[in-house]
């Protein structure tokens, strides 16, 4: 991810675990400090791109999610953060809501004169960022990027048990069983999903039964790793279960 552009590249996202001691790495100038930081940036980008799009345009919203990922990396970024007060998931939440209260206080002062540069009212000639009204059926800015978190979390714990699974020769029972960890199995039953892996339906139990312990590991691992106190994690997968839930 480059200095420019902060966006992540056309390819299906990769989240990278945000430690807390990966937010401690991006504190600095160094340029381990930088690479600590982008990515942070990259694996946040779509939790943060979510929340802005609920109250913003979609050009708009990418522009911001660029705009605050490009402050966070030429500025001083997570030096604030404080492992000891909490979850990191809340911090940037805060952070974006303290970075969009400010763009939104930029506009009006430039609209009201108080600036450099002069807006004009017109609604075609107004290149201010656009802000709508959000739709009240949609989820709350605060749920979505929750939701977007969960997704990136989830897609990173699949990724990993894939590796793992590829490289103990176990790829092809991984995919069969894979739907049986994110609840996309009503149109297979467990008979048919043995028959496919080349298994007993009893060994396919056991393994199916195996491979969701090692699910909730995995997670379980990930959530704390963002955490400056692991007891919460129980906390923090209730509100993973939550956000996906609707």
């Amino acid at each position: 991810m480059s200095d420019s552009d902060p966006s992540p590249p056309n390819r299906s996202p990769v989240f990278v675990t945000t430690r807390w001691t990966r937010v401690i790495e991006a504190r600095g100038p160094s340029p381990e400090a930088q690479a600590a930081l982008g990515e942070l940036c990259e694996a946040y980008y779509e939790a943060v791109f979510g929340f802005i799009r609920r109250s913003a345009p979609e050009n708009d919203a990418r522009d911001l999610t660029q705009e605050f990922f490009r402050r966070m990396l030429a500025g001083p970024g997570f030096t604030t953060a404080d492992p000891q007060r909490g979850r990191f998931r809340s911090f940037l939440l805060g952070a974006v809501k303290h970075f969009l209260a400010d763009m939104h206080d930029h506009a009006h002062r430039l609209k009201r004169g108080g600036g450099q540069a002069h807006l004009a009212l017109d609604a075609e000639t107004d290149t201010s960022i656009g802000l709508q009204v959000p739709d009240p059926q949609a989820a709350a800015p605060d749920r979505e990027f929750d939701r977007k978190w969960a997704l990136t979390l989830l897609n990173r714990v699949l990724m990993e048990l894939t590796a793992e699974h590829n490289d103990s020769d176990k790829a092809v029972q991984f995919e069969v069983f894979k739907p049986f960890l994110t609840g996309d199995h009503e149109a297979v039953s467990q008979a048919e999903a043995a028959r496919q892996a080349g298994m007993t339906e009893g060994a396919a139990k056991v393994a199916i039964h195996r491979l969701r312990r090692r699910f909730r590991e995995v997670i379980k691992r990930e959530i704390q790793q963002t955490l400056a106190d692991p007891s919460e994690a129980s906390d923090e997968l209730a509100v993973l279960l939550d956000a996906l839930s609707g």
